[in-house]
C-alpha cells in the first residue's frame, strides 16, 4: 500500500472509529430515510449529543445526508455499506466461535 493509500485508510478508519459513527452508517444500510429520533432509536443507547455530532461529521464526510424524510446514506456511504456487507456473516461466525470458547 502506498503511503497515499496509506492516509486515506487512516482518515477512514479516524472517522469511523469515533463512538458509534459505524452504528449509525449501519443503521441507515437499507437506504430508507430516518427522522432524528427512529436513527438514535436504531442506533440505541446514543445520546442526543453524540448522535448530533456524528450526523455532523458523517455529512461533512459526505456519507450521509438530510432531506425532507429525513437521514439518509449518500452514495458514497452506500458504496462504503456495500463493503461492509460482509460485516453480519462474519459476526455471526465470530459471536458462535466466540460462545464455543467460553
Amino acid at each position: 500500500m502506498s503511503s497515499k493509500e496509506n492516509v486515506a485508510v487512516n482518515q477512514l478508519l479516524g472517522l469511523l472509529e469515533s463512538r458509534y459513527a459505524i452504528r449509525v452508517l449501519w443503521a441507515l444500510r437499507d437506504g430508507h430515510a430516518q427522522t432524528f429520533r427512529l436513527l438514535q432509536d436504531s442506533v440505541g443507547k446514543i445520546t442526543p449529543n453524540t448522535l448530533n455530532t456524528r450526523i455532523k461529521e458523517m455529512r461533512e464526510a459526505g456519507l450521509m445526508n438530510h432531506d425532507k424524510d429525513g437521514y439518509r446514506v449518500t452514495p458514497s456511504g452506500s458504496d462504503l455499506l456495500k463493503r461492509l456487507n460482509d460485516l453480519q456473516p462474519f459476526a455471526v461466525k465470530w459471536v458462535a466461535s466466540q460462545a464455543k470458547k467460553k
